[in-house]
């Protein structure tokens, strides 16, 4: 234990320092700036302020470490945050999208039946596809409804924009289509409204060039003309659609390519590679009138 004696002379001390400081405050608060305590703090920091400095850029590489450490952790959790935030966006936006395509796509085969001159008597089944071929002209695609939604082969199938092939096989519960496009279909056509029909055939090795075969030379054809199903078969080789399905437009016609005929070159107005949803005209019941069909808005 410390001596009586030394503890009180501590205290004295520590007495006798409070009260000097108190002191010079007092002092160094009452005097004016050009003042003797004044005159000393300046020089105080003049002598120290090297040492100051060194010791300030001495550490400044640990100081700019931990601050770089700080920051590169917080920038982390940041950018892990961020990536969820834009995965979420992205997975919203392609929903977004996903929903407004198969939105518009339902609405144009809602809107299909009611053009002037197209089939009535027809039961249109709407089927999703859920299958393409493996080949960059999508000759064929499978459907989601068969034999149990009455659909059965040679039967039309059409999107919002009009022909695009003809039911091949159907089972209970999905169907194989044939597209237009395939090189062993054929389709009865007519350009409306002159009337001139003849054979559509998919060109060879360019199943998007459609040649609509055997028009009578002589006969006006002009680019932008309708063409729609005949509703005939010619030969045997083509199914019996029903007249008045949209098929495309003319796209040129070269009355020198045949000595007989001339050759009219169609464009479809359907984008084969670009829709999900079909429907298969099936034949309505005797008596049955067409359902009225609404899409949301």
């Amino acid at each position: 234990m410390y001596d009586k004696k030394v503890i009180r002379r501590r205290r004295a001390a520590l007495a006798v320092l409070l009260g000097l400081s108190l002191i010079l405050l007092t002092a160094y608060f009452g005097e004016s700036p050009s003042g003797v305590l004044h005159g000393v703090q300046r020089g105080a920091q003049q002598v120290l302020a090297p040492v100051e400095s060194g010791a300030s850029k001495a550490f400044k590489p640990f100081s700019d470490l931990f601050n770089w450490v700080g920051d590169a952790f917080g920038a982390k959790g940041q950018n892990k945050k961020l990536k969820k935030e834009l995965a979420a966006t992205r997975a919203q936006l392609a929903a977004a999208q996903s929903a407004l395509r198969e939105n518009q796509q339902l609405r144009a085969m809602v809107g299909l039946p009611r053009r002037p001159g197209f089939p009535q008597g027809t039961n249109p089944v709407a089927a999703r596809v859920i299958a393409r071929s493996p080949t960059d002209w999508y000759s064929t695609i499978s459907i989601d409804k068969g034999s149990s939604d009455g659909i059965h082969p040679d039967q039309p199938v059409v999107t919002g924009d009009g022909l695009v092939g003809k039911i091949e096989s159907a089972t209970h519960g999905t169907a194989q289509v044939t597209l237009i496009t395939d090189a062993s279909s054929a389709v009865s056509a007519q350009i409306m409204p002159d009337g001139s029909s003849g054979i559509l055939r998919p060109a060879v090795g360019d199943p998007s060039d459609l040649q609509l075969d055997f028009i009578q030379k002589g006969r006006q054809i002009k680019k932008g003309q309708a063409v729609v199903t005949a509703g005939f078969q010619s030969s045997g080789l083509q199914p019996l659609f029903p007249r008045g399905i949209p098929i495309g437009r003319v796209r040129t016609a070269n009355p020198s390519e045949i000595q007989t005929y001339q050759r009219v070159h169609v464009q479809a107005y359907a984008d084969f590679g670009r829709f999900d949803y079909v429907q298969v005209l099936t034949a309505r019941p005797p008596g049955v009138q067409a359902a009225s069909v609404g899409v949301g808005p």
